[in-house]
């Protein structure tokens, strides 16, 4: 007979470095996110991962400073297509691999609001002739 694990829900900062370094270093491997996370990596990765940690943290658990609830500034996300709903599913399956509860769902639907909001933030930045 199995015995089955309940996995804890998000509630400490260690649980949001686990999901981001977790997150991350799936992407990094990722055949079709991998380039993005390596341009992230080399701009500044000790930097990349403390923003998001920061913005994790303060999204999900309302901790650190209120600037973390602004998007990520150098967030490795793809920009449109495909890539999008992969890197979306590759959050998706990291948080269920690790977590479960009301956070772990939240943490789901911030990650898909935050596509959101850099799709239309992106958009904004396009130049203008």
């Amino acid at each position: 007979m199995k015995t089955s694990l309940t996995l804890p829900d998000i509630r400490t900062e260690g649980d949001i470095k686990t999901l981001v370094d977790t997150l991350c270093s799936k992407a990094t491997k990722d055949t079709l996110l991998g380039a993005s996370f390596g341009a992230a990596a080399r701009i500044h990765w000790p930097h990349y991962l403390t923003t998001q940690y920061r913005y994790w943290s303060t999204t999900l658990l309302g901790q650190g400073s209120t600037e973390g609830d602004a998007l990520p500034e150098q967030l490795a996300l793809p920009r449109s297509g495909p890539h999008v709903q992969h890197w979306l599913d590759l959050f998706s399956s990291t948080v269920e691999e690790h977590f479960a509860g009301s956070k772990a769902e939240q943490a789901k639907q911030l990650a898909k609001q935050l596509v959101t909001r850099l799709s239309i933030t992106r958009s904004r930045e396009l130049p203008v002739d």
